[in-house]
């Protein structure tokens, strides 16, 4: 199928919108830092700020006369919409979009502004992807979908084409982003049917491998439930032609966490001064994993920054975990003895290393608990930070991999109570939107008392909250079924460590 991609791609109408290749800017910073000549492929410097424009006009540009009276439905949080939008502007085309309401205000008036009718529906992708088939079928719409379309993937493909008339003759590797797979196979395609010594790696979060998960099983597979940090990439179920394209020509599909993808942020904005959205980075993310495990090929390797369509609101969080995931921060739980000079003692401990954190609250006579982050060089020095507290007397625990930890704990330490009985934590997934927590606590009825809860606006679709409730064992087996019913994402973690040292 290789090549009818790439016939595809030769054919296509992106030039229309993208009549100049975007950049490949050589990432000087970070290439100094891996020791490999690193690129980036600036999809983020579309007039979308996103790749998605490709593959949308390719499919709106193709359509018959009668597909074009009829008018065109998509569903999307954001990026596909805008290059749907902006395609049915420029050949006076209706379009409808539908996106989740928990899609964040600056994409859906961003659609708004090219033209496009919006309906707000459902929580999440599926919900609205399942709107705009229905919307298909009622109003005899056109559907555009976001990735499993042979045209959209041929709109993707003009990436690879782009990138095999500018790239060096000594590039070796090539890291994709990985959602529903409409990029990563385009790309592959076209590159293994020109350059086939040439590695085409996806990079997908490791909360949403769909694709991953689907290439080891050999064929599809269909999640339960995907994180939504990286809310661009976040489907459950790849296409079919995509599965195809990518079993057949990705190399291989690899997974970083979102401290990862926070840090590879900041490499992009350090070597171009963009903010690239969670999605945006993976291709970063991925070669950084890969060259820390000494598999990046002699040469240079290419991420492609797939999209810049960030809530300035989501900077905080970004900021926040980007040093723990570039390995330059450590967060620690410290146990030290309650007693006048301690304090001094253990800062001596830490020696000449930058303390990031701090936190501390009286809670017993005879110990005390402390939340410190510490700057370090890397993993390794972590460890050492353990070894030498532990050797100076005091218990330490690292929690720099504790997600518990870094998104409340740090902003909770003191909120331990000897009051709460038959206390259990969980971690609830809330969608951004007006009347979440009410359903939610209206779905409890006031059977069981709330003794914790703690929550921060990121700025996502989704927000996460803690909450800790009085339940007594017997009860536990009807909160479960209790809190299946309401349907929100969640996770026991009363039997976390940094729950049970700070909370």
């Amino acid at each position: 199928m290789k090549h009818e991609v790439l016939r595809r791609a030769l054919n296509a109408r992106v030039m229309e919108v993208v009549p100049d290749p975007t950049p490949l800017d050589r990432a000087v910073r970070l290439s100094d830092r891996l020791g490999y000549p690193i690129w980036f492929k600036r999809e983020d410097t579309t007039s979308v700020f996103s790749f998605k424009l490709r593959g949308a006009y390719n499919k709106i540009a193709l359509l018959t006369e009668a597909e074009r009276k009829a008018g065109v439905v998509a569903a999307s949080a954001g990026n596909h919409a805008q290059g749907v939008a902006f395609a049915s502007g420029r050949h006076g085309i209706r379009c409808r979009i539908v996106m989740p309401r928990t899609t964040p205000r600056i994409k859906v008036d961003a659609v708004r502004r090219l033209g496009a009718k919006v309906e707000l529906f459902g929580d999440g992708f599926a919900d609205a992807a399942r709107r705009a088939r229905e919307l298909a079928d009622e109003l005899k719409l056109t559907q555009i979908l976001p990735f499993d379309d042979l045209d959209v993937i041929a709109g993707q493909a003009t990436v690879g084409l782009e990138l095999m008339r500018q790239a060096p003759r000594d590039l070796r590797s090539i890291f994709i982003p990985v959602g529903g797979g409409g990029l990563a196979a385009g790309v592959a395609a076209v590159v293994k049917d020109l350059r086939p010594e040439v590695r085409v790696i996806g990079v997908e979060p490791d909360d949403a491998d769909a694709m991953r998960q689907s290439l080891a099983a050999g064929h599809r597979v269909k999640l339960d439930h995907v994180g939504i940090f990286a809310d661009g990439v976040a489907v459950t179920e790849v296409g079919k032609h995509t599965f195809e394209l990518c079993r057949e020509y990705l190399d291989e599909c690899i997974v970083v966490t979102s401290d990862e993808i926070c840090a590879a942020i900041q490499d992009g904005f350090e070597d171009t001064r963009s903010i690239l959205e969670p999605a945006g980075a993976l291709g970063i993310a991925g070669i950084k994993r890969v060259a820390r495990g000494g598999g990046l090929a002699p040469g240079s390797a290419v991420a492609v920054t797939s999209g810049a369509n960030v809530n300035f609101s989501r900077l905080r969080y970004l900021t926040e975990r980007a040093e723990v995931g570039a390995n330059r921060e450590a967060v620690f739980a410290v146990t030290i003895p309650e007693r006048s000079g301690e304090f001094l003692t253990f800062c001596r401990a830490i020696g000449e290393r930058g303390v990031t954190e701090f936190n501390y609250r009286m809670s017993s006579r005879s110990e005390a608990q402390i939340f410190v982050g510490v700057q370090v060089t890397g993993r390794a020095e972590a460890r050492e930070v353990v070894t030498s507290l532990g050797a100076a007397g005091y218990a330490t625990v690292d929690l720099s991999d504790d997600e518990l930890a870094k998104s409340h704990v740090r902003h909770m330490v003191g909120g331990r109570t000897r009051l709460a009985e038959n206390e259990v934590l969980f971690r609830f997934e809330f969608p951004e939107r007006p009347g979440a927590l009410l359903e939610f606590l209206s779905s409890l009825s006031g059977r069981w008392n709330i003794s914790l809860f703690h929550y921060r606006n990121h700025g996502a679709a989704y927000g996460s909250v803690l909450c800790g409730l009085e339940v007594p064992r017997a009860e536990r087996a009807e909160l479960h079924k209790v809190l299946k019913r309401i349907g929100y994402t969640y996770v026991d973690v009363s039997e976390s460590a940094a729950a049970k040292l700070f909370l």
